[in-house]
């Protein structure tokens, strides 16, 4: 991340009307520095230089989604898809965007529109997971993260995670653990974030070592903590003093 900001702000030394550096700059401001002034001056920045840019619309809705701001996160995500039709990660993106607004029937809606637009991509099987688990949905939730690492011969250390969650709220503890050993395992030679596995320690009930691995994913900057305050995988732990003091250090909206 450090050396994408370089690289972006070099571009912009270079050239300051070059919306897609400031793009750049946007994205590594939100997902690792969290200085949220520069993430919003510059994702406005982006769309002002380049109304058009379907990727500074898609990446600024994430940054309001962040910021609990629905309906706007919804217009920007729209807009990107509007300006790129077919592009399946934008389809897939409108799905995660209900997702985290919890309109979990509108998100498997758009989600299967993405699947039927290519059945091989399997990013649009791990939020059609997401929304299943939600919905209490648990067999066709394990069946989508396993299509997802079907579809990766390397496997993905997230939907591993995904399905490791999966198994603790649905009772399966021991699959869950199983799998929480793997991905230390696979730590040794691979980064695996701590977010992930202490969002599968919350599915277990275990708020000690969910809080323990919440802490590493902090120190190491993992970038799903932008998504703290709306992640439906940490709400058991919202009532915990320690949640809003890492939601307060993070610098997200209480």
């Amino acid at each position: 991340m450090p050396k994408a900001k370089e690289a972006a702000l070099r571009a912009l030394a270079i050239d300051d009307t070059l919306g897609e550096a400031h793009v750049s700059l946007a994205h590594v401001s939100f997902l690792y520095d969290w200085d949220w002034p520069v993430v919003e001056r510059e994702f406005k920045r982006a769309i002002e230089l380049n109304p058009s840019n379907a990727e500074a619309h898609h990446r600024y809705s994430h940054y309001l989604m962040a910021q609990q701001r629905i309906d706007e996160s919804l217009a920007e995500s729209k807009r990107a898809l509007e300006l790129s039709p077919i592009d399946l990660n934008l389809n897939v993106h409108l799905g995660w965007h209900y997702l985290y607004a919890r309109q979990y029937d509108q998100a498997i809606d758009q989600l299967n529109k993405a699947v039927d637009m290519d059945r091989t991509f399997a990013d649009a099987y791990i939020w059609i997971g997401l929304a299943d688990e939600q919905i209490g949905n648990y067999p066709d939730a394990i069946a989508a993260f396993q299509r997802t690492l079907d579809l990766l011969p390397e496997g993905r250390p997230e939907a591993q995670a995904l399905l490791a969650h999966t198994y603790a709220v649905s009772g399966k503890r021991g699959e869950a653990l199983r799998i929480v050993g793997e991905l230390q395992d696979l730590a040794k030679r691979k980064y695996v974030s701590s977010y992930q596995i202490a969002a599968i320690y919350a599915g277990l009930g275990d708020k000690n070592q969910a809080f323990a691995w919440l802490e590493k994913a902090y120190q190491e900057r993992a970038d799903g903590l932008v998504n703290l305050r709306v992640e439906q995988r940490f709400d058991g732990l919202r009532d915990d003093p320690r949640f809003a003091e890492l939601v307060r250090r993070i610098g997200l909206p209480q």
